[in-house]
């Protein structure tokens, strides 16, 4: 890694490789562990990540040891998990290109999920589009159906919409099934898996970013026809540095044009109770 830090950075690098060995418990440095196997790489990493040491290496330490991870290592790591909390609140920013059309505005959204069964509170912040609008969905109530008011007389009046129609299409090309990181983790990893069987294990680009004040590595790749084949012709995924999960996703047509982007601001474990999933919470507006 110390080769990514010219003078007069040297004894700063030094020291983060340092604190970064001791925070892992491992004698092994940032610098050294792309020599190591595949399992000890995928180990120093979740043990680097959960530490914090990951998240306090500088942007070219980052970028040069991920550099130097073998192109097994981030999808075990990613695969082994955990992908998401069992519950958990998280504001995200999302665009989508609808019917050819690109938003001028993101959705700001506040998002409540549990799983076991799986029911999730989602409401649209102001200084986003659709600000106001809310939806609850409940699988053990019902599977098939979302609850809400979306916009029209919706935004009015609050009722029940399948989970495949027009109307819970209107604002996205998701079902409302797919909110949260769990959603691009099992794309990543089922369409990684496919571009893998073409002989194809590199990615196109690996890159430091800050995308709306979340510091992500983010990993481009390219499938080898595009879409229908796959979701994607090219996808930018941001790994957050704390958890084995994406905080950000940019996804690009064949064309070239970017057709969808997710950043999620924050991502906090909360337990809920049956009232942030019930429309008669007085603290919702159905």
């Amino acid at each position: 890694m110390a080769a990514g830090c010219a003078s007069p950075w040297i004894a700063c690098c030094a020291v983060a490789e340092e604190t970064a060995t001791a925070a892992t418990g491992s004698d092994v440095s940032p610098a050294q562990v792309g020599e190591l196997p595949v399992d000890q790489q995928v180990r120093w990493l979740r043990a680097a990540a959960q530490s914090g040491a990951l998240e306090r290496l500088d942007d070219a330490q980052l970028l040069a040891l991920f550099q130097s991870f073998d192109p097994l290592t981030v999808p075990r790591y990613i695969k082994e998990g955990p992908n998401g909390y069992p519950s958990y609140e998280f504001t995200m920013v999302r665009q989508e290109r609808i019917r050819g059309i690109w938003p001028r505005r993101p959705d700001q959204m506040l998002v409540r999920l549990t799983r076991q069964p799986l029911r999730i509170y989602a409401k649209w912040l102001p200084d986003g589009a659709h600000s106001g609008q809310e939806i609850i969905y409940d699988e053990s109530i019902r599977r098939d159906e979302v609850y809400g008011h979306l916009g029209g007389l919706l935004s009015v009046i609050p009722m029940w919409a399948s989970l495949n129609g027009a109307l819970a299409h209107a604002q996205s090309n998701h079902q409302v099934r797919d909110l949260g990181t769990e959603f691009i983790v099992s794309r990543f990893l089922a369409e990684g898996e496919r571009v893998a069987q073409t002989g194809i294990t590199r990615l196109s680009q690996i890159e430091v970013k800050t995308i709306d004040g979340v510091r992500v590595v983010a990993f481009t790749y390219e499938t080898p026809t595009g879409r229908p084949e796959y979701y994607a012709k090219k996808e930018t995924l941001g790994l957050d540095l704390r958890h084995p999960w994406f905080r950000s996703a940019e996804s690009y047509d064949n064309e070239g044009r970017l057709f969808e982007k997710i950043v999620f601001k924050t991502i906090t474990p909360e337990t809920f109770d049956d009232s942030t999933f019930d429309p008669k919470n007085p603290a919702y507006r159905f």
